[in-house]
């Protein structure tokens, strides 16, 4: 277990220049941290070409790696200033890039192979298939979603040849991460594209339960030796956003909690805390326990601890071992230092004549291996003396200190990364999409089908199929997916699904990346949702390549974007329905007034007083929908494949009047919205 231990990393964040100081003197293994340009903290202080390069340095030559974020989703317009950032970082020499989009994966795959490629936490990883998905596109570790158990990730851990991360501290957001566009329907900030304004931390409520959408913190510190055991490789703290004095805080506990010492978590709360702190999902206790928000008790705690945080990080911290070895004979003094790749040869002048106590092994030992104030300590020490000499005090400090500089020195040389031929793949559109696109259909239950012959697809959850449905709707029926499968509902899921391949099911809709794997292994059709996140050709084209036979594009990216899409593949829109805006395993209607009192018809309220229907997904997780839904009935929705409407709470009698409008083209007189189709993303 000590050997399993050795091999975890602690992985802290850097939003800026100060928090990058404090974790790497507090002990951090590697630091994940931000360019410019797309990572997901876009108002993080972040680092440009230059500190970049200084950032890497100065970490390189303290033995911690570094790992930088390029995890927000691309348009095709910044294709080129995304090859410029990827160039930067690569000329920078950083260890490793956080990743998002599969357009980003293709180009560091493709032009910088010996940049190791870390999926993202939004890649919303949290099941088996989910994790095979990612090991066979390309990626070199995963992350694990938050959401996960103790005993899933282990499950998880073990089906993988790839190292994996899990969060152990900081911020819960209430959706799975990757799988929220509230802030960016409700303001136009998007999470996936770095500028989450967090509107979840607002006030809502659900019955007498206020700030419904808000988690207590996760801190599960305690429980890094059960991490290890099970295989997570590195423990990875939230929070680019935080203070520095934040960052020494969970750093530091995170190395007393491996080295089995006690650490002050109240210390760690009073750096920062949304009323304390939760391990719900840790121990699948998903409750209402779980829930908290900022109060003032929470700021006021910060204002006393942020001195004794800070002195945690005032010095260099002896993080880089170094072997010693000295020689001195009647010509001169050379101090030997090596860290086991670098070694540098310090030489002073010659040595005296010993009057009284010549220089021995122990006296020399003695001045050479004080390396405090360096981020050096002695593995090992050797000497060779000649008898009868001797060398002052000062000499050999000085012999010393100019060694280790000169070893700090090479330590922090930049070491670029190749550039290997690549060039995006060229697929132009194909030359020939309807006019007026068809209609597909989802429905949250069999009974509201209505109009059924008009739909090129019928879409239905995949529990709610029988081997009815299949007979009634043969040939256009496909399966939706859930969009959430954790590992404890992941096996008896997939032996329904076979069930329903053996009996004539032929297709899926995969709105998460578990369920291309899925359906792949089971030789169903996989159409891709708009779960998958694409917003560019590139990510397209990969799609494109795994087989998926359509892409219901995000809704996030505007429609003259989606026109614009290269590619065979066909693709469409959802142009109609009340689209899900988070995903949620810790159901905050249940947690407010419980799952009888809900009876599938649970809302939550925001601080303006709009509702928002919450869709129970077969009471393992839940959906926010928007308020209202997205109407696009009379648009010019030429150059498209297909379009969608997709109907949650609509009764038989609606759904049939939503459809005739809009094979009428005629335009809704009733509250909607255009989504972000006609708005620009920011």
């Amino acid at each position: 277990m000590e050997h399993i231990k050795t091999t975890c990393e602690i992985l802290a964040p850097a939003g800026g220049s100060e928090q990058l100081l404090a974790a790497v003197r507090c002990g951090a293994n590697a630091v994940y941290l931000g360019g410019k340009n797309f990572n997901a903290r876009r108002n993080a202080e972040n680092f440009g070409e230059t500190d970049l390069k200084q950032a890497v340095s100065y970490c390189h030559a303290r033995n911690v790696k570094v790992y930088v974020a390029v995890n927000t989703l691309v348009l095709d317009s910044e294709l080129g200033a995304l090859e410029e950032e990827a160039d930067r970082i690569a000329e920078a020499g950083a260890d490793a890039v956080i990743i998002q989009d599969m357009a980003v994966l293709r180009l560091f795959a493709g032009r910088y192979p010996s940049i190791k490629r870390h999926a993202s936490t939004q890649t919303a990883v949290h099941n088996v298939d989910g994790a095979k998905f990612l090991q066979d596109a390309g990626f070199d570790s995963i992350v694990l979603a938050r959401e996960l158990s103790l005993v899933e990730m282990k499950a998880i851990c073990s089906a993988v040849n790839i190292p994996a991360e899990a969060f152990v501290h900081g911020a819960h957001c209430m959706s799975v991460s990757g799988a929220c566009t509230l802030s960016a329907m409700l303001g136009g900030r998007s999470g996936n594209r770095g500028l989450c304004a967090q509107p979840c931390r607002l006030d809502w409520t659900c019955g007498e339960s206020r700030y419904a959408l808000s988690l207590k913190d996760m801190s599960i510190i305690s429980h890094l030796s059960e991490l290890a055991e099970i295989g997570v490789r590195s423990f990875k703290i939230e929070g680019r956003m935080k203070r520095p004095e934040y960052v020494a805080a969970a750093v530091t506990a995170c190395r007393q909690s491996l080295a089995g010492e006690p650490f002050n978590e109240e210390l760690l709360r009073a750096a920062f805390s949304r009323s304390g702190f939760t391990e719900g999902y840790l121990a699948g206790k998903r409750t209402a326990e779980m829930f908290g928000y900022r109060t003032k008790e929470d700021v006021t705690d910060m204002g006393g601890a942020l001195k004794p945080l800070a002195a945690l990080y005032r010095g260099e911290t002896p993080l880089v071992p170094v072997d010693l070895r000295f020689i001195l004979d009647e010509r001169s003094a050379v101090l030997l230092a090596s860290d086991g790749t670098n070694e540098t040869r310090t030489e002073s002048d010659a040595p005296e004549q010993a009057i009284r106590r010549p220089l021995d092994e122990a006296n020399a030992r003695q001045n050479l291996e004080k390396t405090g104030g360096t981020p050096f300590y002695v593995r090992s020490f050797a000497a060779t003396i000649a008898e009868g000499y001797t060398l002052s005090a000062a000499a050999l400090n000085a012999l010393r200190r100019e060694a280790l500089e000169k070893l700090l020195e090479a330590r922090a040389k930049i070491h670029p990364h190749t550039r290997q031929p690549f060039a995006w793949a060229s697929s132009p559109r194909r030359a020939t999409p309807p006019d007026h696109p068809p209609l597909w259909a989802r429905f949250y239950e069999e009974a509201q089908i209505d109009s059924a012959e008009v739909f090129e697809k019928i879409l239905l959850p995949a529990e709610r199929i029988t081997l009815d449905t299949i007979q009634r709707y043969s040939g256009r029926l496909v399966a939706q997916l859930p969009t959430l499968l954790f590992p404890e509902n992941e096996p008896a899921f997939g032996e329904h699904l076979a069930a329903l391949a053996k009996g004539g099911l032929t297709e899926v809709w995969a709105n998460n990346i578990y369920g291309v794997e899925l359906g792949k292994r089971l030789g169903l059709t996989v159409h891709g949702g708009f779960g998958l996140n694409v917003l560019n050709t590139q990510a397209l084209l990969f799609y494109e390549a795994q087989g998926l036979s359509s892409m219901t594009v995000s809704f996030e990216l505007a429609m003259a974007k989606i026109k614009a899409l290269g590619g065979a593949i066909p693709r469409g829109v959802v142009s109609y329905g009340s689209v899900p805006l988070m995903h949620l395993r810790n159901c905050p209607v249940r947690a407010a007034v419980g799952c009888k009192a809900c009876a599938k018809n649970g809302v939550l309220t925001d601080r303006m007083q709009i509702l928002f229907p919450v869709e129970c997904e077969e009471m393992r997780s839940a959906d926010l929908l928007n308020s209202v839904p997205i109407d696009l009935a009379g648009r010019n929705l030429g150059g498209l494949d297909y379009q969608l409407l997709y109907f949650t709470r609509e009764s038989s009698a609606e759904v049939k009047a939503v459809t005739a409008r809009f094979l009428a083209g005629e335009k809704t007189d009733q509250s909607h919205t255009g989504g972000l189709y006609y708005r620009e993303l920011l």
